[in-house]
């Protein structure tokens, strides 16, 4: 499977470590940090030794008899789908059909296109179903038909204006997950977004992660459950029950040392529904080995989270209530599926 530097850029300089695959083949939790070595930045990282998964649906074997002996009839996977767009990188979760994370490097000069080129336009943008997946592990338009929730972008359109091509990648279904609309996504959920733009005018590198994530509620028996909806006819996409916005932000510590760098951090885990507009961001901070563990990723390693600054010390962890996100947000008609 063949990456651009690109993806190399997002995930390495944000000191982000791809575990072994995606999926049921990506773990590290918060439990098991002390016994962790230090992964090293190569294909290795994306192909564990023991069985390799390849593109375009193949599976390649471990060269190991015994693992070949075993899967002599096939491998059950799971495949990596690591997705690289112009602004931004995900990596897909087959079964869930949303993304299981998706990572952008943010700067001042990324939120607007070269100068004399033109700006990408929403307006001009479709949702449309990720060709680059198999069919049967793909979202399909007519799954959020009338679901009741909008495709909610993990990566914001108003991220990529750099370029038409930008733009539209991300209406691509790989990079939306069921949310709510009134009171979220077009409103909560998009303050934040707007907010992790902003913090390009404080500091030189942004890298923002989101995280769809399904965590469990205690029932009126003491036992705690995950339960979420599926949407679609038949199911076909999960429902994430909260989302994660993870921040890691960097800045030369002064203009004589560009190289040494003062480095915050920060997670927000947003429950997937209404959320007044006076509720403080930073009543959402969590740890982000808490992210890390409810989803199943190591973001950053133990040497960065060390080093780090909480975010909201560093800058203001301030949402600023702007409605232009009803107009630029309002849901584009799904048109009712083919029989």
């Amino acid at each position: 499977m063949a990456f651009s530097s690109r993806f190399y850029d997002i995930l390495f300089k944000g000191s982000f470590f791809f575990v072994g695959g995606l999926a049921g083949s990506m773990y590290a939790t918060h439990h098991h940090h002390n016994n962790l070595k230090i992964l090293k930045q190569d294909l290795n990282i994306l192909h564990p030794p023991t069985v390799e998964f390849g593109g375009e649906d193949k599976v390649v074997v471990s060269s190991d008899p015994h693992v070949k002996d075993i899967l002599k009839y096939g491998n059950p996977g799971p495949i990596a789908d690591a997705l690289a767009r112009k602004t931004y990188v995900a990596g897909y979760d087959r079964r869930l059909r949303h993304p299981a994370w998706t990572a952008q490097h943010l700067t001042a000069a990324s939120l607007r296109p070269p100068p004399g080129e033109p700006t990408g336009d929403r307006g001009k943008s479709n949702f449309h179903e990720d060709e680059d997946l198999p069919i049967a592990f793909r979202a399909r338009l007519q799954d959020y038909f009338r679901s009741g929730y909008d495709r909610g972008h993990m990566v914001p359109a108003a991220d990529a204006k750099v370029s038409q091509e930008a733009m539209d990648d991300t209406f691509l279904l790989s990079n939306m997950a069921p949310q709510v609309g009134d009171g979220f996504n077009r409103h909560y959920w998009a303050y934040l977004e707007d907010w992790c733009r902003r913090l390009t005018s404080t500091f030189a590198d942004v890298y923002v992660f989101t995280v769809p994530l399904y965590l469990p509620r205690m029932g009126t028996d003491g036992k705690w459950r995950v339960t979420h909806e599926v949407i679609g006819s038949p199911p076909n996409v999960a429902v994430p029950t909260h989302f994660a916005k993870v921040v890691l932000a960097s800045k030369p510590t002064s203009p004589s040392t560009p190289d040494v760098l003062e480095i915050s951090t920060g997670a927000f885990v947003l429950p997937n529904a209404a959320i007044p507009e006076s509720t403080p961001l930073e009543s959402f901070l969590m740890p982000i080995e808490a992210v890390e563990h409810a989803a199943g990723l190591q973001l950053f390693s133990k040497a960065v989270k060390a080093a780090a600054k909480p975010i909201c010390t560093t800058t203001k962890c301030d949402l600023i209530i702007r409605r232009f996100d009803d107009a630029q947000k309002k849901p584009k008609a799904i048109s009712a599926p083919s029989k």
